[in-house]
């Protein structure tokens, strides 16, 4: 294996998942009693974490953007999470990399419960040696900070073992983690995010399909 420790973003690499997010979006907006801005462009909020999402793109002051963040949750908990569906071949190809004894980690920037409880629903969770995401209270919500964590947390020595480690995501916020963190980045063409931002942060090659992954990988 060329990478020992392989880290997947979920939303747009693991799992079509953008009827959710967008559901979830928008009861929140509903139940704060404010307009949700435009939700046709993915890019803008599948990604980056989501209390930045309420700040940025809603346009939130911090207090109503901590209770946008907690409604989504509650909201996605119950109904946005069973809309989540595995693209096609990921399943395959996870099952190839871990029988080449590649350790495996599902690296989000979405709540750590919630996603453990998305890879339980797609099971997958055999698949993966870690589940890597964020705190309720906003911390470890950025990749850069999320990367070190789950190359320990697959039983690596971050500073001795970033050589070994990569990065596969679909957005520029991947991209940029992985650039800030000195890993190696792979970006997936079939997510949300641009070819073209994630280049321009590093990217090193893409891949059209979860098997092309695999080509990259080995």
């Amino acid at each position: 294996m060329r990478y020992k420790y392989i880290l997947f973003d979920l939303d747009g690499t693991i799992t079509k998942s953008a009827d959710g997010i967008r559901a979830s979006l928008e009861n929140a907006a509903a139940q704060l009693g404010v307009e949700p801005p435009n939700l046709d462009d993915y890019t803008k909020y599948i990604g980056p974490p989501l209390i930045d999402t309420f700040l940025n793109l809603f346009g939130l002051p911090y207090e109503d953007a901590e209770k946008g963040a907690q409604l989504y949750r509650d909201y996605y908990s119950e109904h946005g999470k069973y809309m989540n569906k595995v693209y096609d071949g990921v399943a395959e190809l996870l099952a190839e990399l871990k029988n080449r004894g590649a350790k495996l980690c599902v690296c989000t920037s979405k709540y750590e419960p919630f996603a453990a409880e998305i890879v339980e629903l797609m099971h997958l969770t055999p698949l993966f040696d870690a589940i890597c995401g964020s705190n309720l209270d906003g911390s470890r919500k950025d990749k850069k900070d999320l990367i070190p964590y789950a190359v320990q947390s697959l039983g690596g020595d971050f500073a001795n073992d970033r050589a070994k480690a990569v990065m596969i995501g679909d957005t520029w916020f991947d991209a940029q983690g992985a650039e800030l963190c000195g890993v190696d980045f792979f970006g997936v063409t079939y997510g949300y995010g641009s070819i073209g931002a994630m280049r321009e942060h590093g990217a090193i090659s893409f891949a059209d399909t979860p098997h092309d992954l695999l080509t990259l990988l080995t």
